[in-house]
Protein backbone atom coordinates (compact mmCIF):
# COMPACT_ATOMS: atom_id res chain seq x y z
CA UNK A 1 0.00 0.00 0.00
CA UNK A 2 1.21 3.38 -0.80
CA UNK A 3 1.07 6.31 1.09
CA UNK A 4 1.01 10.17 0.72
CA UNK A 5 1.01 12.91 3.44
CA UNK A 6 -0.93 16.30 2.56
CA UNK A 7 0.05 18.96 5.34
CA UNK A 8 -1.38 22.55 4.66
CA UNK A 9 -0.73 26.14 6.40
CA UNK A 10 -2.80 28.88 5.12
CA UNK A 11 -1.01 31.79 6.57
CA UNK A 12 -4.00 34.50 5.15
CA UNK A 13 -5.00 34.45 1.68
CA UNK A 14 -2.30 32.10 0.81
CA UNK A 15 -1.96 28.44 1.03
CA UNK A 16 1.05 26.59 1.64
CA UNK A 17 0.66 22.74 0.80
CA UNK A 18 3.55 19.66 1.27
CA UNK A 19 2.82 16.50 -0.51
CA UNK A 20 5.51 13.88 0.73
CA UNK A 21 5.82 10.28 0.03
CA UNK A 22 3.52 8.43 -3.20
CA UNK A 23 0.63 9.54 -5.17
CA UNK A 24 -0.39 6.94 -7.67
CA UNK A 25 -3.48 5.08 -8.87
CA UNK A 26 -4.11 3.62 -5.06
CA UNK A 27 -4.31 7.17 -3.21
CA UNK A 28 -4.41 10.29 -5.97
CA UNK A 29 -8.70 10.25 -4.95
CA UNK A 30 -7.79 10.91 -1.51
CA UNK A 31 -4.90 13.08 -2.02
CA UNK A 32 -7.21 15.33 -4.45
CA UNK A 33 -9.69 15.46 -1.87
CA UNK A 34 -7.47 16.80 1.20
CA UNK A 35 -6.24 19.60 -1.55
CA UNK A 36 -9.63 20.18 -2.33
CA UNK A 37 -10.37 20.57 1.20
CA UNK A 38 -7.18 22.69 2.17
CA UNK A 39 -8.34 25.52 -1.01
CA UNK A 40 -11.03 27.37 -0.38
CA UNK A 41 -12.43 29.81 -3.08
CA UNK A 42 -10.98 32.57 -0.87
CA UNK A 43 -7.39 31.95 -1.49
CA UNK A 44 -5.40 34.29 -3.39
CA UNK A 45 -2.47 31.94 -4.17
CA UNK A 46 -1.14 28.06 -3.42
CA UNK A 47 1.90 26.81 -3.48
CA UNK A 48 2.64 23.15 -3.16
CA UNK A 49 5.95 21.70 -2.19
CA UNK A 50 6.68 18.30 -3.61
CA UNK A 51 10.46 18.11 -1.92
CA UNK A 52 9.86 15.23 -0.08
CA UNK A 53 7.44 13.37 -3.14
CA UNK A 54 8.69 9.98 -4.00
CA UNK A 55 6.90 8.79 -6.87
CA UNK A 56 4.19 10.32 -8.77
CA UNK A 57 2.26 8.01 -11.52
CA UNK A 58 -0.55 9.56 -14.27
CA UNK A 59 -3.31 9.38 -11.32
CA UNK A 60 -1.04 11.79 -9.48
CA UNK A 61 -0.47 13.93 -12.58
CA UNK A 62 -4.31 14.05 -13.72
CA UNK A 63 -5.17 15.71 -10.43
CA UNK A 64 -1.93 18.04 -10.61
CA UNK A 65 -3.21 19.14 -13.42
CA UNK A 66 -6.64 19.39 -12.46
CA UNK A 67 -5.78 21.39 -9.46
CA UNK A 68 -4.03 23.63 -12.17
CA UNK A 69 -7.58 23.98 -14.06
CA UNK A 70 -9.64 24.74 -11.18
CA UNK A 71 -7.69 27.14 -9.80
CA UNK A 72 -7.11 28.97 -13.32
CA UNK A 73 -10.94 29.14 -13.52
CA UNK A 74 -11.07 30.53 -10.02
CA UNK A 75 -8.22 33.04 -10.87
CA UNK A 76 -5.78 31.89 -7.93
CA UNK A 77 -2.29 31.62 -8.58
CA UNK A 78 -0.57 28.02 -8.48
CA UNK A 79 3.28 27.62 -8.12
CA UNK A 80 4.65 23.86 -7.79
CA UNK A 81 8.31 23.59 -6.02
CA UNK A 82 9.83 20.59 -7.07
CA UNK A 83 13.68 20.85 -7.09
CA UNK A 84 16.02 19.89 -9.81
CA UNK A 85 16.15 16.47 -10.71
CA UNK A 86 13.96 15.07 -8.33
CA UNK A 87 11.51 12.00 -9.86
CA UNK A 88 8.71 14.76 -9.13
CA UNK A 89 10.19 17.45 -11.26
CA UNK A 90 11.04 15.16 -13.85
CA UNK A 91 7.40 13.98 -14.49
CA UNK A 92 6.10 17.34 -14.66
CA UNK A 93 8.49 19.21 -17.02
CA UNK A 94 8.00 15.96 -19.55
CA UNK A 95 4.02 16.14 -19.72
CA UNK A 96 4.68 20.04 -20.43
CA UNK A 97 3.22 20.79 -16.72
CA UNK A 98 4.91 23.94 -16.64
CA UNK A 99 2.07 25.05 -19.49
CA UNK A 100 -0.50 24.88 -16.53
CA UNK A 101 1.40 26.47 -13.83
CA UNK A 102 4.43 28.24 -12.52
CA UNK A 103 7.21 25.28 -11.61
CA UNK A 104 10.03 26.23 -9.65
CA UNK A 105 13.10 24.78 -7.90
Amino acid sequence: MTSASVTTRSPGPAVAITISGEVDLENAEIVEEQLSAAIDNQAASVTIDLSDLTYLDSAGLRLMFALAARLEVLQIDLTVHAPPASPARRVLELTGFANAATLEG
